[in-house]
């Protein structure tokens, strides 16, 4: 059996089968190699791990965001981007505001959050000693965000 090149988009690819375009082979993007080359909101980090940037994706982007303990990102939104995230670790909250008042919605590790396009919200980690750990993925392929003033509730699409 042939040793495993952990570096290699894939074990048994011959020199030349290693030059196939982007969107001809699968990518490995280790933990090691993500980068924080993307935009940021106050408060917390984001690594970016699948975008046009680093593996040629058309219609998604996919990272790590990190809150350290005791912060709030800044109010924020991803224009015209859908985003999922998944909860890995921590409990952080997601405020958005709702037309009366800022609305809190409290998670814990496995859950999920769905943000629609232009919806300003912000990311809180009350926790005064753990980090918070959530992975973002978007319906677009670079990592969009707009840093905003404060919330406001989305009245209707400004697309």
């Amino acid at each position: 059996m042939a040793e495993l090149d952990n570096t290699a988009f894939h074990p048994d690819f011959t020199a030349a089968q290693a030059q196939l375009p982007d969107r001809a082979r699968v990518h490995l993007i280790k933990n090691a190699d993500l980068t924080g080359d993307t935009m940021q909101t106050s408060g917390m980090t984001r690594r970016e791990a699948v975008s046009g940037k680093t593996v040629g994706s058309e219609k998604l982007w996919t990272g790590e965001t990190h809150v350290a303990p005791a912060t709030n990102s800044g109010d924020h939104h991803h224009g015209e981007a859908e985003t999922s995230i998944y909860i890995v670790s921590g409990n952080p909250r997601f405020v958005f505001h709702d037309g009366t008042g800022e609305v809190a919605l409290q998670t814990e590790p496995g859950d999920y959050i769905f943000v629609p396009p232009f919806v300003p919200h912000r990311e809180e980690n009350p926790d005064p000693e753990n980090p918070a750990v959530v992975v973002i993925s978007r319906s677009t392929q670079e990592g969009i965000v707009v840093n905003l003033p404060a919330l406001y509730p989305l009245k209707e699409n400004p697309s």
